[in-house]
């Protein structure tokens, strides 16, 4: 077998016995296309070939190239999938030492999440503002992205039955896990309608679909849809800032702890798995509070 028909059982390992979501399983195809392709020019044909210092060789190459060199991040992430792949192959009997397992990842910078302020959200979500089906729509979208913390994949991949009793939202993330987050009486109004308005116009331009927001053409939309959608309200709100679909669920958190939410009831409305993840947030927060004393108090200078 080729290094290429190794990974391609390896990621239906990971499709099908284990589950993987659509948009995991593409990442891992696009980061083993990228390590089969070193592989074969190192004239590595066979994974029985491959020994731990190949896999460290992959890993300075991936962050020295001068191309497009990787951040620690990336780094981590296609090791990652690296690991896993060598793990396989070991449990399958492909190989007698998993060449992956010692190799181990770059250390990441310690960085925060990048939040915008609460008068920056509402000057983004009045950018969206209007009577037109595209306007109602993305005021929809986004109150409830801000409104619930949702990941983008996550506000994409809702149905109109998600959306239970108007009041709160049924969002599922990594794993398949749900989640039941409220929604604000701002995200209630413009859901409400979006729903009356708009969608039964756009849902009537393309074929019957559950989803919640729709495309002009009566489609769900794509994650690459709310990009552009970001994108635009932040132009014509003039915002001056980089604005991601991930800045709304940054934001979304900061402002919970800034106004005195417990960090662990955040960490149920984000999804984490682990509090940890949430309580990086709480570095923004001090961060905030820490510049606020150093402005305001007489002697703090």
């Amino acid at each position: 077998m080729t290094v290429a028909a190794d990974a391609d059982a390896f990621l239906r390992h990971v499709a099908i016995e284990r589950g993987l979501s659509a948009n995991t399983v593409a990442a891992y195809r696009r980061d083993l296309a990228v390590y089969a392709a070193w592989l074969d020019g190192e004239g590595v044909l066979d994974v029985r070939q491959v020994a731990p210092a190949t896999v460290s060789r992959y890993l300075a190459h991936l962050g020295s190239r001068e191309e497009s060199p990787l951040t620690a991040t990336s780094l981590a992430r296609m090791l990652s999938t690296v690991r896993g792949f060598h793990r396989f192959l070991l449990e399958e009997g492909r190989v007698e030492v998993d060449a992956a397992r010692d190799v181990r990842p770059p250390k990441l910078p310690s960085t925060l999440p990048k939040a915008i302020s609460v008068d920056q959200v509402a000057a983004l979500l009045a950018a969206t503002d209007g009577d037109e089906l595209d306007h109602l729509r993305d005021k929809a979208l986004l109150e409830l992205m801000y409104a619930t913390g949702a990941r983008v994949s996550e506000a994409v991949g809702l149905n109109v039955d998600d959306v239970i009793d108007t009041d709160v939202v049924r969002l599922t993330g990594k794993g398949a896990k749900q989640r039941i987050v409220p929604l604000g009486s701002y995200a209630q109004t413009a859901v409400a309608a979006y729903l009356v308005r708009a969608r039964p116009v756009l849902s009537a331009r393309g074929r019957a679909t559950p989803a919640l927001f729709l495309g002009m053409r009566g489609a769900r939309l794509s994650r690459q849809n709310v990009w552009l959608i970001i994108r635009a309200a932040a132009e014509r709100a003039q915002l001056g800032v980089e604005i991601s679909p991930h800045t709304l669920r940054h934001s979304f958190a900061t402002h919970l702890l800034a106004g005195g939410a417990d960090v662990r009831v955040v960490q149920e409305l984000l999804g984490h798995s682990s509090v940890a993840t949430t309580q990086i947030y709480t570095l923004v927060t001090a961060d905030a509070l820490r510049d606020v004393y150093v402005t305001a108090h007489p002697r703090a200078r």
